[in-house]
């Protein structure tokens, strides 16, 4: 039996028509259509694209559509027929599916960093005691009998100064005012986390009388 190839073949020479015309015509490359009329399955891309290509050739040349296609079933074996990515076409479709797949682990990436940010900030309370500074008064400092303790701590820390509660605004700021006899002392800076995490400070002073 005429392979599907040699029928298109002879059917373009009857109508002395040239690769180029017919691939002019059919926006399909004309490598593409002389692979099928040499039956050189391999050069062409995926079977679907392949299918096509025929289909469309022989509708062109006049031939009938659904017996062309059943004759390229038989003529083209797709376990031997390897897959050639042409411009534009089948590599399109392989980076699309890369891109797809680059996208979902890109994605999970993101969220799993998300969640270990999450579970750090919920937990870290439990690992690292809380931040705290001391802008006044510093060790070593004369003050007045009427002195200011001001810092910074974590805003939701609790902090005592000298064993007395102090109110940390929402930015994590408190400011504590202290009436101290004259003399040297000390001055006891406490910050503690909601899981009794505990950061102290010591702040030396003179009072002047």
């Amino acid at each position: 039996m005429v392979p599907i190839g040699q029928r298109l073949r002879d059917k373009r020479i009857e109508r002395k028509l040239s690769l180029d015309e017919v691939a002019n015509a059919l926006k399909i490359k004309s490598q593409f259509l002389e692979a099928i009329e040499k039956g050189e399955y391999k050069n062409l891309p995926s079977p679907a694209y392949a299918q096509g290509f025929v289909r469309n050739y022989a509708d062109f040349l006049g031939l009938p559509k659904i017996q062309t296609t059943a004759l390229f079933k038989r003529d083209f074996d797709e376990k031997k027929a390897t897959k050639v990515l042409p411009d534009g076409i089948s590599r399109t479709k392989g980076f699309k599916s890369n891109k797809v797949n680059f996208r979902s682990v890109t994605l999970a990436v993101v969220i799993l960093a998300i969640f270990l940010i999450f579970l750090f900030f919920q937990t870290r309370a439990a690992f690292i005691s809380p931040y705290l500074s001391v802008n006044s008064p510093k060790n070593g400092q004369e003050v007045s009998q009427d002195v200011s303790v001001v810092g910074m701590t974590d805003n939701n820390a609790t902090v005592t100064v000298n064993g007395e509660p102090v109110f940390v605004a929402s930015n994590g700021n408190f400011v504590k005012k202290l009436g101290l006899f004259p003399g040297k002392t000390t001055i006891v800076i406490k910050a503690k986390n909601r899981l009794g995490r505990e950061t102290v400070k010591t702040e030396s002073v003179t009072v002047k009388p």
